[in-house]
């Protein structure tokens, strides 16, 4: 199928569900609605958390998912989509699994020999001094969440106990990775290409929910600051990951720097915000992309995606 198709029928734009990122979820989409109506798409605009929302498929030529977190980011919506034969952006049903699990995913890169820190799997039953111990300062994670919900610091073992706690809440899986004190960094891909990387830096703690959708004083510097070497070093590691984990058409992968270990990879997004805070609509400007033009080129690899299916 070709793009000339895509433009003489009807493009739907998933977004809201149920998931705890509902809200960022419904900003993207109606920032890919009006982006795509920019490039001149015909558009519905559909929220899978209405009963009617397959239905409302039917005389579809395109989906352009932008559903966050569980339910629309790992695979479930995809296979929908698959059975339905409706061609859709983004990965396919394993890329959309493995990245949406960060335990899967950085298992992966190690057997991969890719570069990512040190971690252990967390339970009821786990050692918080033998944690503390074997990893130092850690983040704990859900495994399956994304923008940062349920992730916290812990330094001591009583805090890794209630970390635990908190990151339980939004599912069975969790995680302890170790701090890695230096600056942090995602990389946008479209396609086949790494996308001008950006340095985050929040104005207090980590990049965690707030600073990436409410707060006004995180910085992002674009340029990130890096020489040519590592910019392109960052770029072929974020492509490398992406595809590692059978990810394609776009997406982002965060990566961080230890001083001594040089770039470790972080987690891979499948379906990466598209708020007025996001990072790859930021990244696809510094290219020289409009708004219109990166929606009508993650299409574009899409399609080309999905004839490899």
């Amino acid at each position: 199928m070709k793009i000339e198709t895509i433009r003489h029928g009807l493009v739907a734009v998933l977004l809201g569900g149920e998931s705890a990122e509902r809200e960022v979820s419904l900003k993207s989409g109606a920032t890919v609605a009006q982006a795509l109506e920019t490039a001149g798409f015909r558009v519905r605009r559909i929220d899978t958390a209405g009963r009617d929302w397959l239905e409302r498929l039917e005389d579809v030529a395109f989906v352009f998912n932008v559903l966050h977190g569980p339910g629309g980011e790992d695979g479930t919506v995809q296979g929908t989509l698959e059975t339905l034969h409706l061609p859709y952006s983004g990965s396919g049903v394993l890329g959309s699994a493995l990245a949406m699990d960060k335990r899967r995913s950085k298992q992966l890169w190690l057997g991969q020999g890719l570069p990512t820190a040190p971690f252990e799997e967390l339970g009821e039953d786990s050692d918080w001094d033998g944690v503390i111990d074997r990893l130092g300062r850690v983040f704990v994670k859900p495994v399956g969440e994304g923008s940062s919900i349920g992730m916290a610091p812990a330094a001591t073992p009583a805090e890794l106990a209630e970390a635990y706690l908190g990151a339980r809440a939004h599912g069975s899986g969790v995680i302890a990775e170790r701090f890695i004190d230096g600056p942090e960094y995602t990389v946008a891909i479209l396609g086949d290409e790494a996308l001008p990387s950006i340095r985050l830096q929040a104005a207090r703690g980590f990049y965690d929910y707030h600073a990436k959708y409410i707060a006004d004083d995180t910085s992002y510097h674009v340029p990130s600051g890096l020489d040519a070497g590592d910019e392109a070093a960052l770029g072929q590691l974020a492509l490398a990951a992406f595809a590692g984990l059978d990810c394609r058409g776009w997406g982002r992968v965060d990566v961080m720097r230890d001083p001594v270990h040089g770039f470790q990879l972080l987690e891979a997004n499948t379906i990466p915000g598209m708020t007025d805070h996001s990072l790859v609509p930021m990244a696809a400007q510094a290219a020289g992309l409009t708004l219109a033009e990166l929606v009508t080129g993650i299409i574009v690899e899409s399609l080309r995606a999905w004839g490899t299916r």
